[in-house]
């Protein structure tokens, strides 16, 4: 059994139907007898769009408040995709970064952050 950890871009989340593909291939690399971390980027333009908003609000924006907004991305992202691995009957959480780093060590064999 192998640790494998898995990154999805933008473009691999993009829509509803491309979230339940990689959560398809997740669970089949679970079921293949490995451990997973996925790992998964905002869905298609979000970013694009929140640094919009942000440049709509002001020319300077604050380094740390733009890693707010754009952490927004991801976590949308990973909620998601989360759900469409439950709805395969898969166990898994959603993690942020923070998150992750706060947990000694999981038992659940899926997070995705």
């Amino acid at each position: 059994m192998a640790l494998i950890v898995q990154k999805y871009g933008g473009t691999s989340v993009g829509t509803v139907e491309r979230i339940q593909a990689v959560a398809q291939r997740v669970k089949a690399t679970v079921e293949a007898g490995h451990s997973v971390v996925v790992v998964v980027s905002a869905m298609g333009k979000t970013t694009d769009g929140l640094v919009k908003l942000a440049a709509d609000i002001t020319d300077q924006p604050s380094r740390r408040e733009m890693d707010m907004l754009l952490s927004t991305g991801e976590q949308v992202s990973i909620a998601l995709l989360t759900m469409a691995l439950h709805a395969l009957g898969q166990d898994a959480i959603s993690l942020t970064g923070r998150r992750w780093a706060l947990l000694p060590r999981l038992s659940t064999p899926v997070p995705a952050f």
